[in-house]
């Protein structure tokens, strides 16, 4: 299926890892114009250097801290220089937490309110001029399944994503009208680094390796008994930034292998 996404510049926060590095490079092989946002400036041009070698589309890797309104505004100025505009917009950065509600400090709530939530907002409001001068765009948000259907030792990351996914839905009724669809994409297990991470804590704890930690989260959550690839994730990214999603709106999408225990 030809997308007709050649040609389109697209910006995606948290871009040189995970969900994120698989989604920039779908669109890159669609030949779409990659802008990886990473708060490590290494890493996000050594992969927006590969993405342009191997895709020949035009990529570049900027640093950016989204937490931070000041790193986000130099971000976007550096992207539009680079571009001249955007057509999608895809707010991917974010990262999991482990705490209790009665331990966690304002301080760490705060933090991930700023990266799951203030991050989105910013860097949309910034990008939706652009769209408008260009007829039109899409925003699609990452949030998570947790959003939903939330696991016990994350209350914090549950909570913004939750948040997240009210925003978007009321950013798409706000901006349809300048033909910028607003979209969200919840995805369930993803194998990513974050996941790796999560499970040496955890599998610590009860005293078993990360592998049978995330084998047994798998067999537990997922009727498909398996974790998704981040590249399995990035087709649906793909689909829907293309035209070809053109009827979607406001509309919150989980890819979660069957894990959601309710009809949605």
């Amino acid at each position: 299926m030809d997308l007709h996404l050649q040609g389109k510049n697209v910006l995606i926060t948290g871009g040189s890892s995970g969900i994120g590095l698989a989604v920039a490079r779908k669109y890159a092989q669609e030949g779409a114009n990659i802008a990886i946002w990473a708060r490590g400036a290494e890493r996000a041009l050594s992969e927006s250097a590969s993405i342009e070698k191997e895709f020949n589309v035009q990529a570049k890797g900027i640093s950016c801290d989204v937490t931070k309104m000041d790193s986000i505004e130099q971000a976007m100025e550096a992207t539009l220089a680079f571009f001249g505009g955007i057509d999608i917009l895809i707010n991917n950065a974010g990262t999991g937490s482990e705490e209790t509600v009665m331990e966690a400090s304002d301080e760490k709530w705060q933090y991930y309110w700023d990266l799951h939530v203030m991050a989105a907002i910013r860097t949309s409001r910034l990008a939706v001029p652009s769209m408008k001068k260009r007829g039109g765009g899409v925003i699609i948000q990452t949030a998570s399944i947790c959003a939903k259907q939330p696991l016990w030792y994350e209350p914090i990351y549950n909570t913004t994503k939750a948040a997240l996914v009210m925003f978007s839905k009321c950013l798409a009724n706000e901006l349809i009208k300048e033909n910028i669809r607003v979209v969200t994409i919840s995805p369930g297990l993803v194998l990513t680094s974050d996941w790796w991470k999560t499970a040496g804590i955890l599998s610590e704890k009860e005293g078993i390796t990360a592998k049978e930690y995330l084998d047994g989260i798998a067999h537990k959550n997922a009727p498909i008994d398996r974790f998704a690839s981040p590249e399995e994730i990035a087709e649906f990214y793909a689909f829907i930034g293309s035209g070809k999603a053109s009827y979607c709106v406001g509309s919150n999408y989980s890819i979660d292998g069957g894990w959601l225990a309710v009809i949605d």
